[in-house]
């Protein structure tokens, strides 16, 4: 398996530092409202890679954080007259909802820059005593120019910065010992939340949070970190100066950058009312639809959202559910794959083999779902009822194997209609009256899975489907 490297400008061969592990972090959303398509995009993609390499046999530490304490969490916290913990906690849960929408996996562990504190204050202090970083008035800063080979991932120079100083420069600039160093902990301002550390009560940069947070659940040394293109500089090239210079070794081995999204081909901006919510899709779109629509494209091609496009996102997604639920529906000749369907078996494995190369290949997410539309196309013109139905299951296994590897779910689940639920909701109140409890925990497990949440209220059970 090849994939890009920012860092070299070059697809290389995907090692593992560890055979058959892989440690993956991926730059979580700043939780001060509800997360836009902008958002959805690294998430959908590397939630799919990471699916790729677990199909490819690896076990995949996955770390993405949720960065809980920053300016405009702390700004709305102030306009709603709520503390900011409050917004972050909100906002969390609606992201969770969103990815679950999306079909995103849940990381192996979400870290939050709030319960790493002490951590960051120990990096910090690491930092200071290698001469990496120094203290002005409470605010510590990274000496940039210290670490040789800033701009390594970036491919700038330092000499010519100066032009980017905007996109660096802080409060308290004229305290540097060089403009473009960049601050570690900063003292509090008035109706901010802060910690207390050896130089001031306030709260960490930024950039040291996902430097901490990669080490502790990872390790100093990772294999691959991943984000949007807009975070290869400062962010990410900050992550590397703290995290080499503190740890004394290579960061991450494999940096991987999904590119922009624009919305009707102009950038997404509020004040040009094309700012869209993964909410707001999810009002006109099943959120599938718009996972199909962002893997339409190579994660490194900047994409461009419009409604013809997701209409046809949707119109393809529908081409493969209906495969499936095609031959979900053929009855077919009882037994094995016989000779004559050989030749099909063959084809749908050449299919496969075609999936697996593009996705090989710098995880070329549109020739692979080409792969299964190749194969839905197979299954329409080759396998009927006269088929074995062996050679049915093998088709539509592969069908949707390949798809869920995508994240893409294409097998209808058959929908309870509404006397079947309410019959297993009284035979659930039913079981608790009779404290046969675990028959009653398996219905409500039952009608979950079938997309249908109960709540237990005062008045009664009310449900709703998902």
């Amino acid at each position: 398996m090849k994939i890009f490297n920012t860092l070299s400008r070059r697809k290389e061969e995907f090692v593992p530092r560890i055979p058959g592990k892989v440690s993956m972090y991926v730059c979580g959303p700043t939780v001060y409202n509800l997360i836009h398509i902008g958002n959805a995009r690294p998430m959908i993609v590397f939630d799919s890679f990471r699916r790729y390499l677990e199909y490819k046999g690896y076990e995949v530490n996955y770390v993405s954080n949720f960065t809980d304490v920053d300016d405009k969490i702390i700004k709305r916290a102030n306009e709603e007259g709520k503390e900011a913990i409050e917004i972050a906690e909100k906002y969390i849960a609606e992201c969770k909802k969103d990815m679950e929408g999306m079909n995103v996996k849940p990381a192996t562990v979400h870290p939050r820059a709030t319960q790493e504190i002490n951590g960051m204050i120990d990096m910090i202090s690491t930092l200071m005593n290698k001469g990496f970083a120094y203290e002005k008035n409470g605010t510590v800063y990274y000496r940039t120019r210290q670490f040789k080979e800033y701009g390594k991932l970036s491919h700038k120079n330092l000499d010519d910065l100066q032009s980017g100083l905007r996109e660096l420069k802080v409060s308290g600039a004229d305290e540097k010992e060089d403009n473009l160093d960049f601050v570690l902990w900063k003292p509090k301002k008035d109706n901010e939340p802060y910690w207390c550390s050896p130089w001031s009560c306030g709260r960490p940069g930024w950039h040291i949070e996902c430097s901490v947070m990669s080490r502790k659940y990872l390790g100093e040394q990772i294999d691959i970190h991943a984000g949007g293109e807009d975070l290869v500089f400062p962010h990410h090239e900050n992550e590397i100066a703290q995290s080499e210079a503190a740890n004394g070794k290579e960061f991450a081995k494999y940096w991987m950058h999904n590119a922009f999204l624009n919305i009707d081909n102009k950038k997404m901006s509020k004040s040009l009312g094309n700012f869209l919510l993964v909410r707001d899709i999810a009002g006109k779109y099943d959120l599938q639809v718009l996972r199909f629509f962002m893997l339409g494209s190579h994660y490194r091609s900047p994409m461009n959202y419009s409604i013809d496009l997701m209409e046809s996102a949707k119109n393809g997604l529908e081409r493969i559910t209906t495969a499936v639920t095609k031959l979900n529906s053929l009855v077919g000749a009882e037994g094995d794959i016989r000779e004559d369907e050989a030749q099909i078996k063959a084809d749908t494995d050449a299919l496969v083999a075609k999936y697996e190369a593009a996705l090989d290949d710098d995880f070329n997410t549109a020739d692979g779902i080409s792969a299964i539309f190749e194969l839905v196309k197979l299954a329409n013109t080759s396998v009927n009822e006269e088929s074995s139905t062996a050679l049915i299951a093998y088709v539509k296994d592969t069908i949707i194997r390949l798809s869920d590897v995508l994240g893409l779910i294409v097998e209808k689940k058959e929908e309870l209609l509404d006397s079947e639920i309410e019959a297993l909701i009284q035979e659930r109140t039913d079981a608790r009256k009779a404290k046969n409890f675990a028959r009653a925990d398996a219905i409500r497990d039952e009608l979950l899975e079938k997309g249908i949440i109960l709540e237990d209220t005062r008045a009664g059970v009310t449900w709703k489907r998902k």
